[in-house]
Formats: C-alpha cells, sequence, structure tokens
C-alpha cells in the first residue's frame, strides 16, 4: 500500500472516529456542568437535614453515597441548575463540602472518546480483546462466546432466564466434572458501575489462562465448580451505553408511575421492604412492589436453589473500597460473624498486598449502611455461608467513572481477594 493510501485510510480512520464521538455524545443524556460534591456531616442532625434534602425531587440530585451517618462522607451528582440551590442550603446550615468532580461531562467524554479508540476492531481471540478498556454489552458477549469456543469442555454458557426487555441472563460455567458443588460471582447488578463488568471479563479469562498452571485454583477447580455472571443487570447495562451512563436501577416499568426500574439489590426476600430501601419508585433504592419481582433477581434466586450446592456467593459493586458480609437489614450478627470476619480480613490483606490499595470490611449494617432486600443477605439465609459484597474502587475521586487505566489493577488485586474466598471454601466444606 503506498503512503497516500494510507493518509487517506488515516484520515478516513478520523473522520469515523469523529463521527461515531458525535453520535455517542449527541444520542445520550448529558451531564454538562454537573458537579459531584463530597458532603461531609458533622453530627446526625446535618444527617437529618441531608436526608430531607435528599427527598427533593425537584432538585434532581442523584446520591451517589447516601446521607446515612456521621462515618462515611456523603456524595451527590448535582445538576448545573441546582448548584446554586445546594451550595445556599449547605452554606445556611454550615455543612462542609467539597467538590470531588468539577464537571461530570468531561469524565464522561473522556471515558466514550477511550471506548472509541477500541471501536471496531474486532479481537480474533480473547489474548485480543482489549482488557484495560470498557466495553459495550455485545462486546462482553462476543467475548464470552469466544472464551466458550476456545475452551470447550472446560467453559460453558448457561443461560439461566430472560431480562425484563427480553435479553440472555448468561453465566459463565468453569467445570472439570460433572456433580460439584458451586462457587458463584456476579458483576455488574447496578448498570452504571462499569469497573465491575470490566473486572468480571477479566476474572474470566484469569479462570482459563490459571487453570492448569496454578495449583490452588486447579485444586478449587477440581472440586468446584464456579459460575460467573458477567452482566446481571443487562437491561440497565445497555441503558448507561445507549442513553443515561448513570442509570442503577433495572428498565421494568412501574405501573402508575412515570419513573421505570428498581434496584435489584433491595428486591431479594431478605427483611424486604425494611429500612435502607425505598418505597418510591422514583428513587434509586426503589425495592420493587415485592421480593423478586425482578426476572433478573428471580433468575438467580431459581438458580441457587435449583442447584443446591452454591457454597461461595460474591456479588461485586463499586465504588467504596470495601467487603462486606451479612447482615445489612439486621443489627443482629449471623451466626458464622467470627469467620466471616477473619476471612475477610485475610481477603482484604491479601488484595493490599499488590497495590497497597486498602479496604474496609465487616457486616454491611455497621461498615456501610442499613440496608433491606439485599443479595447476600438472602443467600446467607438460604445457607451459603461463605456470602461477600465487594465494593470496588475508587473511594469517590471519581466515584462510578472510575479511568479504564485503573481496570486491570482492580481487577489483579481484586482477583487475590476472591481467591483467599474460594480457597477458605474449599478447606472448610459444610
Amino acid at each position: 500500500m503506498s503512503s497516500a493510501d494510507e493518509e487517506v485510510r488515516g484520515n478516513m480512520r478520523g473522520l469515523w472516529f469523529l463521527a461515531a464521538l458525535v453520535v455517542a455524545v449527541f444520542s445520550k443524556e448529558t451531564f454538562e456542568g454537573h458537579q459531584v460534591f463530597r458532603i461531609t456531616a458533622k453530627d446526625e442532625v446535618e444527617i437529618r437535614l441531608l436526608k430531607d434534602l435528599s427527598e427533593q425531587k425537584d432538585l434532581g440530585l442523584d446520591f451517589w453515597r447516601e446521607p446515612v451517618g456521621v462515618s462515611l462522607p456523603v456524595d451527590v451528582r448535582v445538576p448545573f441548575p441546582s448548584l446554586q440551590a445546594l451550595r445556599a442550603f449547605l452554606g445556611y446550615h454550615e455543612i462542609h463540602y467539597e467538590i470531588m468532580i468539577q464537571d461530570l461531562q468531561d469524565l464522561l467524554n473522556e471515558e466514550q472518546g477511550e471506548m472509541l479508540r477500541f471501536r471496531g476492531l474486532q479481537p480474533r481471540s480473547t489474548d485480543d480483546f482489549t482488557y484495560a478498556s470498557y466495553h459495550t454489552p455485545d462486546e462482553i458477549n462476543s467475548f464470552m462466546d469466544m472464551l466458550v469456543q476456545e475452551n470447550p469442555g472446560f467453559v460453558s454458557k448457561i443461560v439461566i432466564g430472560q431480562s425484563y426487555e427480553g435479553r440472555p441472563l448468561n453465566v459463565l460455567k468453569f467445570s472439570t466434572g460433572a456433580n460439584r458443588p458451586g462457587l458463584w460471582i456476579d458483576t455488574g447488578i447496578h448498570s452504571r458501575e462499569w469497573v465491575t463488568q470490566a473486572s468480571g471479563t477479566w476474572f474470566a479469562k484469569k479462570i482459563v489462562t490459571d487453570y492448569g498452571r496454578d495449583a490452588e485454583l486447579t485444586d478449587i477447580l477440581d472440586k468446584y465448580d464456579i459460575f460467573l455472571e458477567i452482566i446481571t443487570n443487562p437491561d440497565g447495562f445497555q441503558f448507561t451505553h445507549s442513553s443515561n451512563r448513570m442509570w442503577r436501577k433495572t428498565r421494568k416499568p412501574n405501573p402508575g408511575s412515570s419513573c421505570v426500574g428498581v434496584d435489584p439489590n433491595r428486591n431479594w426476600d431478605a427483611g424486604f421492604g425494611g429500612a435502607g430501601a425505598s418505597s418510591s419508585p422514583c428513587t434509586e433504592t426503589y425495592r420493587g412492589p415485592k421480593a423478586h419481582s425482578e426476572p433478573e433477581v428471580k433468575s438467580i434466586v431459581d438458580f441457587v436453589t435449583s442447584h443446591g450446592q452454591i457454597k461461595a456467593f460474591v456479588s461485586i459493586h463499586s465504588y467504596s473500597q470495601m467487603l462486606l458480609y451479612p447482615y445489612g437489614y439486621t443489627k443482629t450478627p449471623c451466626k458464622d460473624q467470627a469467620e466471616l470476619h477473619e476471612l475477610a480480613k485475610k481477603a482484604v490483606s491479601d488484595l493490599s498486598s499488590l497495590y497497597n490499595t486498602q479496604y474496609r470490611y465487616g457486616s454491611i449494617i455497621t461498615t456501610i449502611y442499613q440496608a433491606s432486600g439485599g443479595t447476600i443477605d438472602w443467600t446467607y439465609n438460604q445457607g451459603i455461608k461463605y456470602s461477600y459484597t465487594f465494593e470496588l474502587r475508587d473511594t469517590g475521586r471519581y466515584g462510578f467513572i472510575l479511568p479504564a487505566n485503573q481496570i486491570i489493577p482492580t481487577a489483579q488485586e481484586t482477583w487475590l481477594a476472591l481467591m483467599a474466598i474460594m480457597k477458605h471454601t474449599k478447606n472448610n466444606p459444610y
């Protein structure tokens, strides 16, 4: 090919990139001028004021971290038209705040630009897949299909149900024999937490790469199956790519309301309807009309109960850098709290050994906040002793918009903690 032809191709590629960027930006809800505030309440009076503020829907505030107590700062996305009102409110009540993100759309434009750099580059194998980039649902589904094709007899894809909008709920199964107990990992139940789905693809490749090479993982897989659901909320995940990057919930309509979706981590039959979940369809923590109303949740419920031998269940979220165990809906300690606490301590220690990322750990209700209807409270009550929730990087500098260059480090360190949990489960059968 001549240099002139190469220049033409380069120019065409540049024009295609620009056109794709324009389409991506203008077909989505934009967050121009939106800022993320970090508010630090000094006492329960200020927490009460912030809770009242969170119920003022006319301001359009999106609480990334809820006002639940003075132990954790409150992070909130503030639309540009509400900035002056919020500053006035905080100033009047002398509540301290700082700005974590100056303009959310700037970060989203950077994120989209990074993704578009790799758009159209069809990987020939999972070795060519770009793990250090965020990917669309179609790209991740293609990755899963490739992984299955490359590893026949070891990796299979099972469909445990359908989402509300009819998308398959795909689960990768890593297995070396029949009738094995199982270890479950899910990512992306909250759709905007993109580093979780990205980490899930890295975990999948890590499992096939290390089996037969890493003695500890090989020993685990010679005794247990691993089930990995990478896109646990596919309708919401698709919506974050096509329409609203900040979407958290499912996409099922709510009768009698113009507000769409249910928080799938408040929809489980474990303290359902209690404190720490909302009865209002317009809130981010709406619990739904009844337990297991969401097909994305009910499909996991049916799979776990029909399998009958799931021994560890790990649900992965972001952000805050925490490793949590039951309970979230009650202050009553779970009966295995001492063992779960020690295992969490070991897992967090292993995680921090790689990049010195610091995690907090403990029960949900004592470490972060009260939350009813949560995933791992239900799994624990079903007899799955080793039930854990991760909150991955970071602690709020980027929040849900974690830069893509942190995907692989996040996945690498989290894998060390997952291995600690899986090894302990194998060594302590019950």
